[in-house]
């Protein structure tokens, strides 16, 4: 690869890409991170954030690490990249330990540009070891509101990255979201350290081909069918929870519309071939709960619904914002029934129970496991919800919710249902490995071919492949999975078959129940966060004159005093017998002209630009409300 050092920003933008120009704020952006300033880029999605650290990244000598959670997009850009003849990288959660050793270890010698990594990833030892002998160039946090305490999507994982920075001192940050509030913004800036000189960029986050509609209704699979029916295209239904994707996509088939569905709880595979149905058109709507579509770059969609409230604005705009990225118009249709504000409010209390459950479901989690007290910092095990619920009389939304606070208080770690490769550990010393002698002649050949084939076998779990030491030793799949259960069994070691399933991870030692503190910031304060989201959700949805456009850019900070004048309230009739849009825009010039003197009604409407009736229906309405007053022939505030 020819030294990019040699080559301009525009330069590099050319050969790589084939664009002249850049768009947006993202030249503002690679200006700034170029320079060494720590960087904040908000930019709604489909934006080209990618672009913002990839090209300064080819600018600099050495490595990029880009911390980012969507395994999906991770792939597609590492693939994307050494398409275009540059060299990347990616780690992550269910690779194997030989995998990621080799993915390290030529991130040191192999000349790569960009290394993509899972957050989960940064804390382990394997990585902190290598990272000290990579020339890395910048750090680049993708979905950085994931580290605020105050984003909707918040993962503890994330805050390892300022432990990262300490690593690497002087290295500048280039931090890049979607969809940041103004609190939670200072908060990205505090929580990775932004050094004195840091920058930030806001690209407005109005589309302006996006029609944002609410639809009252007591029947949203009818309503549904006549939406689909009407437009044209391709589509994505979100439904709060899976059993809904499949049940909404067999009425779309039973009604001659193509669908197929989608949620965390489908195997890679079957995701992989449904994402690629639609996005081939095959099936023309993905209906899905909100596991889909991150790093999806569809650009067609011509229309996005949503058949149930989601708990927060930054959702609801992120999954909206999937519509009509090619520019064309495209709407965002929200499904309303009047059950949806009490639905939404009793979420509260299943995403935030109270202390006293919390603390119930920890001991309950160390009753399951047989913990004792003092003990367990460090162990790591497969988790069955539904069958933990069974046994402890729990409702397994809530005692996923306990669980998730005792992982932001520090308790403990609890991951969610993810596709995990085959782990081990030995859980014997190595010395007393070799002094029992009495394993049969298969037993004792899996064991030589386990520590000849993966390193750290005492001291972390290693990702194994069964079919991999059923070829090196000769034995059948089932019989190298026998083994490994028996070996379990009898306290060799440690084996958590491949399956997909949640861990948990002890990240202290059992603590006595009284003594488990859910601090403000884990609990009090997240949970008054929550609510106002809600809030903020449900104003959305059952407003009936604010441009909807408006509302959601004002929640993230953003102040433009113009309406879309295509969302459902901008194009309904106002009282005065005009659209709301535009009576808005005359009673704002009437409103303006009055604010420092009195005119006739004549001077008025002489000076406000717009059609003479709807003029003078503005007027008659302003008066008639006594929002304007007359006096002797004059108009005043």
């Amino acid at each position: 690869m020819p030294n990019e050092l040699t080559m301009t920003y525009h330069e590099i933008l050319k050969k790589y890409w084939g664009y002249d120009n850049f768009r947006g704020i993202q030249e503002e952006i690679i200006h700034s991170i170029g320079s060494g300033h720590d960087t904040l880029g908000l930019m709604p999605t489909g934006g080209g954030k990618s672009i913002t650290f990839q090209v300064p990244a080819l600018a600099k000598e050495g490595l990029c690490l880009v911390v980012t959670p969507l395994i999906a997009l991770m792939k597609d850009q590492v693939r994307n990249l050494r398409e275009r003849g540059i060299k990347a990288l990616a780690v992550y959660s269910g690779m194997t330990r030989e995998e990621i050793l080799v993915a390290l270890e030529n991130c040191i010698f192999g000349d790569y540009k960009f290394l993509y990594i899972s957050p989960e990833r940064l804390a382990t030892e394997i990585f902190q070891t290598k990272l000290k002998r990579m020339n890395i160039s910048m750090i680049t946090v993708d979905e950085s509101h994931c580290i605020s305490q105050w984003g909707y999507d918040f993962r503890p994982a994330y805050l390892q990255i300022a432990d990262i920075r300490e690593m690497l001192p002087g290295l500048p940050v280039l931090a890049l979201t979607a969809t940041a509030t103004p609190e939670v913004v200072e908060d990205i800036r505090r929580k990775l350290n932004f050094r004195e000189g840091s920058q930030t960029f806001r690209m407005s986050f109005e589309r302006k081909n996006l029609a944002y509609i609410v639809r009252n209704t007591e029947n949203k699979p009818e309503e549904l069918l006549h939406i689909l029916n009407k437009v044209n295209g391709s589509a994505i239904v979100y439904t709060r929870n899976r059993k809904r994707t499949r049940e909404v996509a067999e009425l779309l088939m039973n009604n001659g519309i193509t669908a197929t569905f989608y949620h965390a709880g489908l195997n890679n595979d079957v995701k992989d071939l449904r994402q690629q149905s639609w996005l081939t058109g095959e099936s023309r709507v993905m209906v899905a709960t909100n596991a889909f579509g991150m790093g999806i770059d569809k650009p067609d969609v011509r229309i996005v619904v949503h058949m149930d409230l989601p708990d927060s604005p930054e959702a609801y705009f992120q999954e909206a914002g999937r519509g009509g990225r090619d520019g064309l118009k495209a709407y965002a249709v929200l499904l309303y029934s009047k059950n949806d504000k009490s639905n939404l409010h009793k979420r509260i209390p299943d995403t935030f129970p109270d202390k006293e459950y919390v603390r119930n479901v920890y001991e309950h989690i160390n009753y399951y496991f047989q913990m004792a007290m003092g003990d367990g910092l460090g162990c790591m095990y497969a988790f069955d919800l539904e069958e933990f619920c069974r046994n402890f009389k729990h409702f397994p939304v809530q005692a996923d919710s306990a669980l998730k606070i005792l992982t932001r208080a520090g308790y403990l770690e609890y991951t969610d249902e993810q596709d995990n490769g085959s782990r081990l550990i030995f859980t014997l010393r190595r010395d007393e490995l070799y002094r029992l002698q009495e394993y049969d002649a298969d037993t004792e050949k899996l064991i030589r071919t386990l520590l000849r084939s993966y390193t750290g076998l005492f001291t972390d779990y290693a990702y194994i492949n069964e079919e991999s030491l059923a070829v090196r030793t000769g034995l059948s799949h089932q019989q190298v999975y026998d083994t490994l259960v028996m070996l379990t069994r009898r306290h060799v070691l440690h084996y958590i078959p491949h399956k997909k399933t949640p861990y948990i991870i002890y990240t202290r030692e059992r603590q006595e129940k009284e003594h488990i503190h859910l601090s403000p910031e884990v609990y009090d304060e997240r949970k008054q966060s929550y609510e106002t989201r809600i809030k903020a959700m449900i104003e959305y949805a059952t407003a009936d004159e604010n441009c909807r456009s408006q509302m959601l850019l004002h929640y993230f900070g953003e102040r433009n005093k113009h309406r879309c004048e295509m969302c459902d309230t901008c194009l309904q009739k106002h009282p005065s017998g005009i659209k709301h849009h535009e009576f808005a825009s005359i009673q704002e010039q009437m409103m303006e002209q009055l604010s420092s003197t009195g005119l006739s009604a004549d001077e008025v409407l002489a000076n406000t630009e717009a059609d003479a009736d709807k003029k003078e229906k503005t007027l008659a309405f302003l008066l008639s409300e006594e929002i304007i007053h007359q006096k002797d022939g004059i108009l005043f505030v």
